[in-house]
């Protein structure tokens, strides 16, 4: 069911240490927010929420309302954009805001100009750029596939559902990697090339490529010192896709395009491996090399 009531928590002591806004746009103007759907949240919990229908002063277009289901009917009474930029600014302005892609943004930014108000002065972080960093192999970082992997409770084209979704995106994020919320603001430093092989060792001749860390990682430097070429994606020619770590293998490990290409090539008769860092055991190599 639709709401037709605004619920926020002002009074809560407690600084958000970042808050989450989605809206959703009654036609293609993306100044014509009819829905805006905000979450604050402390500490890895949520602490506060908002979440309000708004006539656009604009016209719905049927493509819109196909996807969250708000039709001009519902809208009728409900304030403008303009009456709650005050509200929207304050729970915004000076802090941190996530959005998932920086639609949102610009959906604000246009309503700000189009409604005479202020431009609202704050800190963007981009969720999709978070999900891809802290889990690179998924097929897909859309924000309902995301909650299904992450098992967030979520209602896709809700405003305050998909702000919560997207809140929760960060937190887990953030556990999982263990990168803080100043550094996900950083940009994300690429990675520099993949070490040279050594001239000989038990590795000479492969050409692996490696799931789940960096090509100039530590797990890099250790199959290059034994002789392997790290290639930087999965070809006809590689012999060995490594993935960090111990099997089983996640569900985003199984589902990366490297691990499907992988199996693609050994059904083709390929001679690849697909091996865990375990598996592998380059501590043994290393102490043959050593020994022998």
């Amino acid at each position: 069911m639709l709401s037709t009531a605004t619920r926020s928590d002002p009074a809560t002591p407690l600084s958000p240490d970042f808050v989450v806004i989605d809206v959703e746009t009654a036609c293609s103007r993306v100044s014509s927010i009819c829905q805006i759907g905000i979450v604050g949240f402390r500490d890895g919990r949520e602490i506060f929420e908002y979440e309000t229908l708004l006539d656009p002063r604009d016209e719905f277009h049927l493509f819109n309302t196909r996807i969250h289901g708000i039709a001009e009917h519902h809208v009728v009474g409900q304030p403008s954009f303009a009456d709650v930029h005050g509200i929207v600014h304050g729970h915004l302005s000076g802090r941190t805001t996530v959005a998932h892609s920086y639609f949102d943004k610009g959906a604000l930014a246009a309503a700000c100009r189009v409604h005479d108000r202020p431009a609202i002065e704050t800190v963007w972080l981009d969720s999709v750029r978070v999900a891809k960093r802290a889990w690179p192999d998924l097929e897909s970082h859309r924000l309902g596939l995301l909650a299904r992997y992450l098992g967030i409770e979520h209602k896709h084209h809700d405003a305050l559902s998909d702000a919560r979704a997207a809140g929760w995106v960060i937190v887990k994020a953030i556990d999982h990697t263990g990168i803080a919320l100043d550094e996900w603001l950083a940009p994300a430093s690429k990675p520099g090339p993949a070490p040279r092989p050594a001239p000989s060792g038990p590795l000479t001749g492969e050409r692996i490529a490696i799931l789940g860390e960096p090509r100039d990682g530590a797990l890099a430097c250790r199959i290059a010192a034994l002789g392997g070429r790290i290639v930087s994606a999965v070809g006809n020619t590689t012999t060995a896709l490594v993935i960090a770590g111990r099997a089983p293998f996640a569900y985003s490990i199984r589902n990366s395009g490297a691990f499907r290409r992988a199996e693609h090539y050994r059904r083709l008769g390929g001679a690849i491996r697909i091996v865990s860092e375990h598996e592998l055991d380059l501590e043994s190599m290393i102490t043959g090399r050593v020994t022998g």
